[in-house]
């Protein structure tokens, strides 16, 4: 239902959210979530042209979130890589039904909006903090907190 892109950004997002700030280079969020680094690249650059993520070149650049990962909507996400599209007319352009949906178009667009309803309710934050002994998407190990 999703594309690879959908996949990959989220995942990045995540890994990214979970170092609390930290700056990640693309190789960094490339292993840990799996994604291929050249994919990886394409798809940071789509966030960071959304205004999600921000980076920094340099020794100790990266990326970073823009803002606080409750601040940022997992829609936002999805939406910066591959817009979620609703149905509005007919996709097979039939002329009897045009923005008049039929049974079957208005099913699939009431759950394209409940998706996209679910994703606009929930952030990154959430994905992180309702996570029970696993990290959501990929293999993160979380930062250990100062004492």
């Amino acid at each position: 239902m999703f594309s690879q892109t959908v996949e990959y950004a989220l995942r990045a997002v995540v890994h990214v959210a979970a170092q609390q700030g930290r700056p990640q280079t693309t190789r960094q969020i490339a292993e840990a979530t799996k994604v291929p680094a050249g994919y990886l690249s394409k798809v940071m650059q789509a966030l960071g042209r959304s205004g999600l993520i921000h980076s920094q070149r340099g020794l100790h650049g990266g990326f970073t979130l823009a803002r606080p990962p409750e601040n940022i909507r997992v829609l936002e996400v999805v939406n910066a890589v591959d817009p979620i599209r609703r149905i509005e007319s007919c996709p097979l352009g039939l002329k009897t039904h045009g923005r008049n949906l039929c049974s079957l178009h208005r099913r699939l667009d009431g759950a394209i909006a409940h998706i996209e309803s679910a994703f606009s309710e929930s952030t990154v934050g959430d994905l992180l903090a309702e996570s029970p002994g696993s990290r959501p998407l990929c293999d993160i190990e979380a930062p250990r907190k100062a004492r």
